[in-house]
């Protein structure tokens, strides 16, 4: 990171959590100041000397101030400048600086947790190039980063491959940018793998199926799977659904934007048939989580569950997320207009965008309601329908068990 040097930043900088990291000052370019983890500092000048970039030792706070190790690094670079500079002992190769080992901690804590909610995933992916933590960060090569990926697409999974190469793609740019490297070896890197959008929708039947499926399950997953359905919101968004968020008097469910993907808050209203599941919701003792079953987390093992599902709809090509883009579908046919279709799934596409989209935030408040309620009729007509030719088959098969055979006269239909 990059920040303008002054003896209270130096006094407050934490220990590192994981490995040292490092901080560069504003106003001396190379001048930069290393914590380690159990909170030592020590000041580094990076600078180029004979025609080669060097990272050379200065001292250590607090027997250096920064005002001292600030003037120290002005010396070193007039000298370098010219050409009187004897290179010392202290004077380290800069590839020998940091690992990429030592640099992913760092990107996670200072780049990724604060910008990506999934930066967890991006630790998890960037464990993929473990083979290289050990090699200074400035000594990588393309051809090194590329093995990795190659090796990845040859276990058969082309997006993971994908994911791998864009996140060390950014942790190599955040290096680039902070002054760590010079030059970064993944710059134009095409990823591995063309990506195709998935245009997966589950038909009447498949929905009919996982709705009644879901309900045979029993809590938390049926009433979790109905959710999904009902409101065509995103699965960690209804798994992680609170009390607090609902408004039962105005049938409001209004998610927080630290939960939502796009970072803003967003309002669904509630369909009545999407209220009654909610108030059959057992309610677990000083807890907020609506889906849980020990009250302190939401739930999980949605593999395991949509593994059953699957065998039940007699298909395993469809996600959890296919659910919203069913819903989507299903809203368009019923000739809802794109941009409220949009407002219920909270998407950002630039239907409304600009001015517009700042004083839309609480619009089509009551075309979301009207197009929610709207779709559970449908959901509601389908199981009708299903439940009622279940019935006659039913029925028929009694008949004919029973030996008797009713010919219709000819020409009804």
């Amino acid at each position: 990171m990059r920040k303008k040097l002054t003896p209270k930043t130096i006094e407050a900088l934490p220990p590192a959590k994981g490995k040292r990291y490092e901080v560069w000052d504003e106003l001396l370019p190379g001048f930069i100041v290393r914590v380690s983890s159990k909170g030592r500092k020590t000041w580094h000048l990076c600078a180029r000397i004979n025609k080669r970039r060097r990272r050379i030792k200065i001292g250590d706070y607090p027997i250096l101030t920064l005002g001292e190790a600030r003037e120290k690094a002005r010396s070193i670079m007039r000298a370098a400048q010219l050409g009187r500079y004897v290179e010392k002992a202290e004077t380290e190769d800069e590839s020998g600086a940091s690992t990429l080992g030592e640099l992913v901690p760092q990107f996670i804590e200072f780049y990724a947790k604060p910008r990506n909610k999934d930066w967890k995933g991006s630790e998890r992916i960037l464990l993929k190039f473990s083979s290289l933590y050990s090699r200074p960060i400035d000594q990588i090569k393309r051809a090194e980063v590329v093995r990795v990926i190659d090796t990845i697409l040859a276990n058969g999974t082309p997006y993971r491959a994908n994911r791998a190469l864009a996140a060390i793609k950014k942790l190599f740019a955040w290096c680039l940018d902070r002054g760590t490297i010079e030059v970064n070896p993944t710059a134009a890197l095409k990823l591995p793998t063309k990506e195709v959008a998935r245009d997966r929708v589950l038909n009447d039947r498949e929905l009919v199926v996982c709705w009644k499926a879901a309900e045979a399950e029993g809590f938390p997953f049926d009433k979790f799977t109905h959710m999904l359905i009902l409101t065509g919101q995103r699965r960690g968004e209804v798994a992680g659904m609170r009390w607090s968020e609902i408004d039962f008097e105005r049938a409001m469910w209004t998610i927080p934007a630290q939960r939502t993907k796009n970072g803003t808050q967003h309002t669904v209203p509630l369909a009545p048939h999407a209220v009654q599941i909610l108030q059959a919701v057992p309610r677990f003792l000083n807890s907020d989580l609506v889906f849980t079953t020990s009250g302190k987390t939401p739930i999980s093992g949605f593999g395991r569950h949509k593994a059953r599902l699957d065998a039940e709809v007699g298909a395993s090509d469809w996600r959890f997320h296919d659910i919203r883009r069913t819903v989507a579908t299903n809203m368009a046919m019923m000739r809802v207009p794109p941009h409220v279709i949009e407002a219920i799934l909270n998407h950002k596409t630039g239907i409304v965008s600009g001015v517009a989209a700042v004083y839309n935030r609480h619009a089509y408040l009551e075309e979301k309601r009207e197009a929610l309620e709207q779709w559970a009729g449908r959901i509601a007509e389908l199981i009708s329908k299903e439940a009622s030719s279940r019935d006659a088959s039913a029925n028929s098969a009694s008949l004919t068990n029973k030996g008797m055979v009713v010919s219709l006269p000819t020409g009804t239909s």
